[in-house]
């Protein structure tokens, strides 16, 4: 009897064993969808703080795919100052959102604050989360760094280490980065300031391809031959790629001593808008025209990945609108 007792609970214990619980491997989460960038053709502008919204038509909206608030300021410690009227930032962001674009904060200052900011790894920590929290607590596409200008020798090391974490972090959460550069068409320290590795972190560059009167004789701030060696110099000499780069065109004109008024303005004043010249103010301004604008469009259709105007108010709301015309020129349906 005693060996049918040892033999069931033999049995017993065999069975326990068998019945040992299985553990189930654990569903792995998927990893966030790793970032792509957007390669399509971008037609961008900028809104300055220090403009009213509502001298710009939200029709108007609907001729851009991306637009910049401008600007954030930040502070030498990495922190941020006070958004400039915050009001019009949430008129014009919601107004651009409204007709689908892509918003984002041009990110400039002092070019003595980005030198020391970016010295520094703690502070450059300490920004580039502060930048971060903001595009999306207000819940933006992107952000453009508008340094103007990390000089070699004095900050393009930190500018490239900068933007490398900004992209790294940006990136991270589906957010663009762009930024804003020198046309390089002036050797020297300013244009080798941009490292070549840069070309590689940022979605896109505005090359702000203006304000160079008397470029070669050229009494044109933005002349199209100085628009072609600009894009000869990034593209061809230093190798940036077509995909990244966009056309910087003026809605203003300049007289060569400096002064700056815009194409609303020259039309106010009776001046032809497809011409380049306006003679306002007892002075002589030379601008970009429906003409000319048309011309640089079909050169960045060729050899970039897009437009980019500064400024969208500067532009007109009729028919003479200089953003308009390049839409034209694409064949772009912006109704």
């Amino acid at each position: 009897m005693r060996n049918h007792y040892l033999l069931l609970a033999c049995t017993l214990l065999l069975f326990a064993a068998c019945k040992k619980e299985t553990i189930h491997p654990k569903a792995e989460v998927d990893p966030p969808a790793a970032y792509v960038s957007d390669t399509s053709f971008k037609i961008v502008g900028y809104f300055p703080s220090y403009r009213d919204p509502a001298g710009v038509n939200p029709a108007k909206y609907k001729m851009l795919t991306h637009l910049f608030y401008a600007f954030l300021n930040p502070r030498a410690d990495g922190s941020l100052a006070p958004l400039a009227q915050p009001g019009r930032f949430n008129t014009v962001i919601q107004q651009a959102k409204a007709q689908g674009l892509k918003t984002g904060i041009s990110v400039s200052g002092d070019a003595n604050i980005f030198v020391t900011l970016a010295a520094s790894e703690a502070t450059r920590t300490q920004f580039v989360s502060n930048v971060l929290a903001f595009v999306r607590s207000n819940q933006l596409d992107g952000l453009d760094l508008d340094w103007e200008y990390p000089r070699q020798g004095v900050a393009d090391q930190t500018y490239a280490l900068l933007m490398k974490e900004l992209s790294d972090s940006l990136h991270k959460h589906n957010k663009f980065l762009s930024a804003a550069i020198t046309p390089g068409v002036y050797a020297g320290t300013v244009r080798d300031g941009i490292r070549t590795e840069v070309f590689g972190y940022a979605d896109f560059f505005n090359i702000m391809i203006y304000d160079g009167a008397g470029w070669q004789g050229e009494p044109n701030h933005a002349s199209y031959n100085m628009t072609v060696a600009s894009l000869n110099y990034w593209l061809n000499t230093r190798g940036m790629p077509k995909k990244k780069a966009v056309l910087g065109m003026p809605a203003y004109g300049k007289t060569a001593a400096g002064a700056s008024a815009g194409v609303r303005d020259f039309e106010a004043a009776g001046v032809d808008i497809n011409g380049d010249y306006a003679r306002y103010n007892n002075a002589d301004y030379y601008f970009n025209g429906i003409t000319t604008v048309k011309q640089k469009t079909t050169l960045a259709s060729q050899r970039c990945n897009g437009i980019m105007f500064w400024e969208l108010y500067h532009d007109t709301n009729s028919a003479n609108s200089i953003i308009k015309a390049a839409n034209d020129q694409l064949g772009r349906n912006y109704n």
